[in-house]
């Protein structure tokens, strides 16, 4: 095999094993409808079981906020960005770690350890008997 096609191959071959990675950085895109996004649960599998979870960004908003399914059918809507130097938080299964300084939070964004001393912005979310996710934007904490 010649360097280029070696090349060619091994680019493919990346390029094909980042593709699941890069595809949970994605951002839902969502229109909120006076201050409120509305998710159909059903229509996101990712939040069907707790563990899940899903990146939407709401129309107008800079950054993105992560939903995450909670035991009992509940869901925590936070910001991603972290409260000690606002980097952006990865979720790790049952928890969430600031790739800077190493504060981690737990799905409900509460600090686990720091540097961080303060919780995720969280927003009011409940789930409707339709199974319609309501997420306030106007009521972060």
């Amino acid at each position: 095999m010649d360097r280029r096609r070696f090349v060619e191959l091994t680019a493919g071959s990346l390029a094909t094993a980042a593709l699941p990675a890069c595809a949970s950085l994605v951002a839902t895109p969502v229109r909120p409808v006076g201050g409120v996004v509305r998710l159909v649960v059903r229509n996101h599998p990712q939040l069907e079981q707790a563990g899940g979870f899903l990146r939407i960004r709401p129309a107008g908003e800079a950054t993105p906020l992560y939903v995450l399914a909670l035991e009992g059918g509940a869901y925590a809507v936070v910001s991603p960005i972290c409260t000690h130097l606002q980097c952006t938080v990865n979720v790790e299964g049952t928890r969430m770690v600031c790739p800077c300084h190493g504060s981690t939070y737990d799905r409900e964004g509460r600090v686990l350890r720091g540097p961080a001393m303060q919780p995720l912005r969280r927003y009011p979310a409940r789930v409707t008997a339709e199974g319609e996710l309501v997420i306030e934007l106007g009521g972060g904490s």
